[in-house]
């Protein structure tokens, strides 16, 4: 613990409020709320700690913190402050997709699609469906059940789906107001759950058929009725009130957390969702920030109703999301919370090996590279390698490891520009010049290690660029290979030594990972550049084909051996010229 946090521990108010923790590079990595500000932050930097807290302590070089009126208000500001900071020892919700909806448009024809964007367009709007086999499969059935036209835009003539008796083909027919309104009327019963009338309905239809001797128009209503039973009838009716209604439960053991959700529609449990993460604070006050993460997102709509646990405050939950919140005390409701906390429960205790094994591939790795090295653990890696063939269309490319683990999005290629012919120091310092200019510029996060592919002559072209230019004090290490072309040792200090890790330790493997990963992002860069170069100077030497016809090829056949598959007829059918054809076929075939 510095001296500055020391300072602003004693000048902490006893007021509710939010707090941020901060890395020695100013990035907030933590975003927390408390009831008295100045307990909860000091409990951070006294008393004894688990594994992955100690973890967070040992990064915080700072902390911020802002007073609010109310604990709720502290929430609201709270789950603000994590959408606004990404902050990455935080709860964070990965799964971003949204449900379907099955929806009926309000157009003169309506049609029924299923959507996962909700519009007010006074469209009728069913769901969501978490399970999205479960959607298509109950539009499919409606779609045999009820003609409604499925063209987007009115053909001028009829289609498969008037011949299958799917459609009753306005494109071409009068359907009478009434018509729709019924069938409109009939699907909203349906999918607000009264499929039982309607089954009953069809029932007597089929029995009516049959009475009349109309054998094929009692199969049909035999068939749907059968494609009914498959498909409303496949899970068990979980509560006869048929109140859409989410249930939650949770478990914690080693400082982590497991969070089940029970989607309850129309009665049935249709589908759940599973969190788990690592938790810095009381586990019912880690289960508020849940709420709030989770109902904010797009993809979870709030039911009528929410089941949670007796320890969580429903009082804050119910202001929170203004909607109805139970703790159920007896009876079917409480056994569906008791059996989402024994789900998350089980979900933990098998996740753990799990976790563990995750931990020594990757952040402990980190740890112990950090501490073999005798830097601050680089929780944040970016390493560099070159690949031309004879200084031949010369590339680089970066990549980033965070906490031991790809970061892809953070991956970036370069072609070099100043180069001429092969030399591989200039072209790491052009491209370290040209990286970490853009990160001071736009305020990126700064590495806490780089990595370069080679030995002495590399590192020192990245020093030179990183101190004397743009003055960055960053440790820089070289990944040495053996004649096989693997992995042999690390390359650090100044003067450079040979840091000792041992051949099967995870840092080691962890560094391997790395410079393969390095490796193979350039050469796939300077492979793609190679052979786009190959294909464009193949093209140089025929006349009539410049930019545009060239960019036209390839997006056309968008291979050069589909072209050299391709007859003439081909070529001229999107522009190109039959004697310019000719010409480009024999030279494909040379």
């Amino acid at each position: 613990m510095n001296d500055t946090i020391k300072n602003k521990l004693m000048l902490l108010p006893y007021q509710p409020g939010c707090y941020l923790m901060k890395d020695r590079q100013g990035t907030i990595i933590y975003v927390g709320k408390a009831k008295v500000l100045k307990n909860r932050v000091r409990s951070y930097f006294t008393g004894s700690h688990d594994g992955k807290t100690l973890r967070l302590v040992n990064e915080i070089e700072d902390f911020e913190y802002i007073i609010t009126s109310s604990n709720i208000e502290a929430l609201i500001l709270e789950i603000n402050l994590i959408k606004k900071h990404d902050p990455k020892y935080n709860i964070m919700l990965k799964d971003d997709k949204t449900y379907p909806f099955i929806k009926l448009t309000a157009e003169r024809h309506p049609r029924l699609i299923t959507t996962r964007n909700v519009k007010k367009d006074k469209g009728k709007y069913f769901g969501p469906y978490p399970n999205v086999q479960a959607a298509n499969e109950t539009k499919k059935l409606l779609d045999r059940i009820y003609p409604l036209r499925k063209c987007t835009t009115l053909p001028d003539r009829v289609c498969l789906y008037y011949h299958l008796g799917q459609c009753l083909a306005p494109c071409v027919n009068e359907v009478p107001k009434e018509e729709y309104r019924r069938m409109v009327d009939e699907i909203t019963k349906f999918l607000n759950g009264g499929y039982k009338d309607i089954k009953k309905e069809l029932t007597e239809k089929m029995t009516a058929a049959a009475e009349e001797l109309d054998f094929e128009r009692a199969k049909e209503f035999r068939d749907q009725i059968a494609n009914i039973e498959a498909t409303m009838e496949k899970q068990k009716m979980m509560m006869t009130d048929l109140v859409d209604r989410d249930v939650f439960g949770y478990a914690v053991d080693k400082g982590w957390m497991c969070v089940q959700v029970f989607f309850i529609r129309q009665g049935k449990l249709i589908e759940r969702d599973v969190s788990m993460f690592p938790i810095y604070q009381e586990p019912e006050e880690e289960m508020l920030t849940y709420f709030g993460q989770f109902y904010s997102k797009a993809n979870h709509f709030k039911p009528k109703e929410i089941l949670i646990p007796d320890s969580v405050q429903g009082e804050l939950v119910e202001e929170l999301l203004d909607v109805k919140v139970i703790k159920p005390q007896r009876g079917q409701k409480k056994d569906l919370v008791l059996l989402a906390n024994k789900n998350a429960k089980n979900a933990l205790h098998e996740k753990f090996a799990l976790i563990d094994r995750d931990e020594d591939r990757t952040i402990k790795a980190v740890e112990n590279l950090g501490r073999q090295m005798g830097i601050y653990t680089p929780h944040r890696i970016e390493a560099f390698d070159n690949s031309n063939i004879q200084g031949t269309n010369p590339v680089s490319a970066m990549i980033a490891f965070v906490d031991g683990k790809p970061a892809k999005k953070d991956y970036r290629k370069y072609k070099i520009k100043t180069v001429q012919g092969p030399d591989d120091y200039e072209s790491m310092r052009e491209v370290v010049r040209r990286r970490y200019q853009r990160v001071l510029k736009d305020g990126l996060p700064m590495p806490d290690l780089i990595l370069v592919d080679g030995g002495k002559g590399h590192i020192e072209a990245v020093r030179e660029i990183l101190l004397d230019e743009l003055a960055l004090d960053i440790p820089v290490a070289g990944l040495a290979k053996d004649d096989k072309h693997r992995t042999s040792q690390l390359l650090y200090g100044n003067p450079l030594e040979i840091i000792p890790l041992e051949r099967n330790s995870q840092e080691f493997y962890l560094l391997q990972r790395i410079q393969d990963e390095v490796h193979r992002f350039a050469i796939s860069f300077h492979r793609q550049i190679r052979s786009k170069n190959a294909f464009q100077s193949m093209l140089d030497d025929i006349s009539g084909i410049g930019e545009k016809r060239r960019k036209l090829l390839l997006k056309t056949f968008g291979s050069v051996k589909k072209m050299k598959e391709a007859s003439i007829a081909e070529f001229t059918a999107i522009g190109i010229p039959a004697a310019v054809a000719e010409e480009l076929i024999e030279k494909l075939k040379d």
